[in-house]
């Protein structure tokens, strides 16, 4: 028994933004003075990241052309959760699709998917995104299917976990693993902390994952082999996550990488002594970037270098904080110079509302 990641494969919509711009579109229609410009400014330089992307155009439009916001001074009346909630309806779907495109080859048959795993908090609607895919890609009607849905960033761990309890117990199962995330859709009017902070970092992004019961002959696979969780009920309002009538509202303080930072030997330590191992036997590193302070406070508590955690630093300059899809992004440039070389151990986590702290070690096969 055993559940092995086949493939990883990742997507993110058209529109590719610099986080100049997305901070000067800030500055032109939702901060009020010249010291507000100041602060939105300085804080996207300090995240790291130099581009993001997006399923709305409206950041490239001049005013007065826009088709998601509104035209008016101050963007208002600022959009509904329905609108919201109708274009990710409209674009989730193709994003996903995209994703699964990138992920499978030749040795990946549709019609082979026993089971289905859809993962997003972004948006919502019933039929879902599960019975889209299954119609857009001629899925077998019977594939069995679950929905994680509003877990967070860490959503994706808890999707593999799902997949490996599937595997472990139906050998003959393939599992497809569907994360797509559309957070561009909800930013907020109001410039409080937690927003401020909340839209310099995230962005819309997909990414899709085969695993399945068996290995295939003379193809590299990831092994799934254990998993460790906990859960710091003292953070539970450091990262939050409701809905609104204008789109979903974001709690997240400035207090998240202490508290994982406080957390995070624990999590190492109860995963390495399920399966035997110290630290120093981990090949390689795939940590969601939730941001940079997160990625500092991680490496400063574990000693790893920022060359070993080098891919989720590229991740976040290069695509931002995606959610639940960023840790795949990650753990796909992690897996890939490896995939020749057997018995290298990549140790990975993710983390979001509860507060929340997930980890996964993996082994190439």
């Amino acid at each position: 028994m055993g559940a092995y990641i086949t493939a990883i494969g990742t997507a993110n919509p058209a529109n590719r933004y610099s986080q100049e711009d997305l901070a000067q579109f800030m500055c032109d229609h939702l901060t009020e003075d010249a010291n507000q410009h100041k602060k939105v400014k300085v804080l996207y330089r300090a995240t790291g990241i130099k581009h993001r992307y997006s399923v709305l155009d409206d950041y490239k439009k001049q005013p007065g052309t826009f088709t998601f916001y509104s035209n008016e001074e101050n963007l208002s009346p600022f959009p509904s959760t329905q609108k919201r909630m109708n274009i990710y309806r409209q674009e989730a779907l193709p994003l996903a699709i995209s994703a699964i495109t990138d992920c499978l080859d030749n040795n990946h048959q549709l019609s082979e998917f026993t089971h289905l795993i859809t993962v997003s908090c972004t948006g919502m609607y019933a039929p879902g995104l599960d019975v889209d895919l299954i119609k857009a890609l001629n899925l077998a009607s019977d594939i069995r299917r679950n929905s994680l849905n509003f877990m967070g960033c860490y959503a994706a761990m808890n999707a593999i976990n799902l997949s490996k309890e599937i595997c472990d117990n139906s050998p003959e199962a393939k599992v497809l693993i569907v994360s797509v995330e559309l957070c561009s859709l909800h930013l907020q009017k109001e410039q409080t902390e937690d927003n401020l902070l909340a839209h310099s970092l995230f962005a819309d992004g997909a990414a899709a994952v085969v695993v399945s019961g068996q290995l295939q002959k003379n193809k590299p696979a990831l092994e799934v082999m254990h998993s460790a969780s906990q859960l710091f009920i003292s953070g539970q309002n450091d990262m939050a996550w409701q809905i609104g009538d204008f789109g979903f509202e974001m709690a997240l303080t400035s207090y998240v990488p202490k508290i994982i930072e406080g957390g995070i030997q624990k999590l190492t330590s109860d995963l390495l002594a399920k399966n035997n191992l110290a630290l120093t036997d981990i090949d390689a590193y795939a940590i969601h970037p939730g941001g940079k302070k997160i990625l500092e406070a991680i490496e400063n508590q574990l000693g790893i270098t920022k060359t070993q955690n080098h891919q989720a630093y590229e991740i976040l300059k290069n695509h931002g904080n995606m959610s639940s899809p960023t840790v795949l992004f990650v753990l796909n440039q992690v897996w890939s110079p490896l995939k020749s070389q057997p018995n290298k151990k990549i140790l990975s986590f993710a983390f979001g509302p509860g507060l929340t702290l997930e980890s996964l070690l993996f082994k190439t096969v």
